[in-house]
């Protein structure tokens, strides 16, 4: 036997701290090889954490609520490797160092997959829970037998909170726990004095940490253009239905614009870089993170990693893979790391345009606004009605100059303009 430190993992790019939400272990317990020890929450994601090894928890170094650097050894396991465990069955041994949750590998599937999935349904007497999710069902006066019927969405289709709070939200409504119910309108308990305050979660506070941190480390300029979108509109409106029929999800407008910033970081690779200390350190790789709203819990920035070496379908099927795992909060480091520029779509919640904060340690974001029909003068002098849409290039100006930011911006313009979508789809 030995002793095994967990130490706190780090869930994301420029994240220095993470807070134990709950143990789901106390001191003297016995735990099986990736059976959940611990949640944890960062700004990026809320997060279960498995045990890289079956024994006995031997530590428990902090309490629930507390805030700890990445790095730091938060408990302790005595390795048994007579414990059995959960997975496969392998009886290697497991590695003796503190591991972040599983990564998962979400394929884009088709409906004509779905009979597959359902016959690998398991029952509930076979199926695993966490302690957390059996307390959280106990609570709430959920039996086993009911439980069986909430769709996981963790590793092996494990049930995780969210996955049991969507299904409480929709219980007895008939509707699937897979739907997302609609967001309740917000209410307060105002005071005599007419206001209410609110403590912060976790995530807020290290988003609000973050977001400060970058504007008092770069300088922020912002230039702003417009394109028009006619040829790309026209094209998707024809494409989508096929596109969804061939791939299962639909057709946005995103990949058309981050194929357009990948081709622009390529003409200005200066822009696809990052500064340390006096040197500027150039990226070959160019990672394109993408900004997704996570219902109630802020946002976060996955990367495509290698964007410039994917097909068109390539980006469209690693764009849903991506925004499908943060929505389920099931992103691993990996793609929390290693970004360097990033895109966010603001034309989602209609707004017309937006100065974003850049994300540290890049230089660049842009984003995109709502593509709006507006009354413009074409070369020729013609008026027209034309779907037009606002992108603002948000830069560093420690390095990206304006005539850099400028061009920049002008490139991806002019690749969404020039863009022939057809011969990107190989039709």
């Amino acid at each position: 036997m030995s002793k095994t430190p967990i130490v706190m993992p780090q869930m994301g790019e420029s994240i220095t701290t993470g807070t134990i939400v709950k143990w789901t272990k106390k001191a003297g317990d016995m735990i099986k090889l990736d059976e959940v020890l611990l949640e944890i929450s960062t700004d990026k994601v809320n997060s279960e954490i498995p045990s890289p090894v079956a024994g006995r928890v031997e530590k428990l170094l902090y309490k629930e609520g507390d805030t700890i650097d990445v790095g730091l050894v938060i408990a302790e396991i005595e390795d048994d490797m007579s414990v059995p465990f959960s997975g496969s069955g392998d009886s290697a041994p497991a590695a003796k160092a503190s591991v972040p949750p599983k990564k998962e590998t979400v394929v884009a599937t088709s409906q004509a997959s779905a009979p597959v999935a359902a016959q690998a349904e398991e029952s509930h007497e076979k199926r695993f829970y966490t302690p957390l999710v059996k307390a959280l069902a106990k609570e709430a006066g959920v039996p086993m037998s009911e439980l069986s019927r909430v769709q996981g969405t963790g590793a092996g289709r494990r049930v995780n909170r969210e996955d049991f709070e969507t299904y409480l939200k929709t219980r007895g409504s008939g509707a699937s726990s897979k739907s997302a119910a609609p967001a309740p309108a917000q209410t307060f308990n105002f005071g005599s004095n007419g206001v209410e305050v609110i403590a912060m979660d976790n995530m807020r506070k290290a988003i609000a940490k973050n977001m400060v941190i970058s504007k008092q480390t770069s300088p922020h300029v912002n230039s702003i253009g417009e394109v028009d979108m006619a040829h790309l509109v026209k094209f998707r409106e024809a494409f989508k239905n096929e596109f969804e029929k061939q791939e299962g999800f639909k057709l946005t407008y995103t990949p058309f614009i981050l194929k357009a910033i990948v081709m622009a970081l390529k003409e200005y690779p200066l822009v696809n870089a990052s500064i340390d200390g006096d040197n500027i350190i150039v990226k070959k790789d160019i990672n394109i993170g993408c900004a997704v709203a996570v219902p109630g819990n802020g946002l976060v920035v996955p990367n495509i990693k290698g964007a410039d070496s994917l097909s068109m379908v390539g980006l469209c099927r690693a764009l849903n893979t991506l925004a499908n795992k943060a929505r389920a909060k099931k992103l691993t480091m990996d793609e929390l790391t290693g970004g360097t520029f990033t895109f966010t779509n603001v034309g989602s919640f209609g707004t017309l345009l937006a100065t974003p904060i850049i994300l540290q340690p890049q230089l660049g974001i842009y984003a995109a606004g709502v593509i709006q029909k507006r009354v413009v003068v074409l070369e020729d002098d013609a008026i027209a009605v034309r779907p037009m849409m606002y992108g603002t290039h948000t830069y560093d100006h420690r390095l990206v100059d304006g005539e850099l930011g400028g061009k920049f911006l002008e490139a991806v313009h002019r690749n969404l303009k020039t863009m022939d979508p057809k011969s990107l789809f190989s039709l």
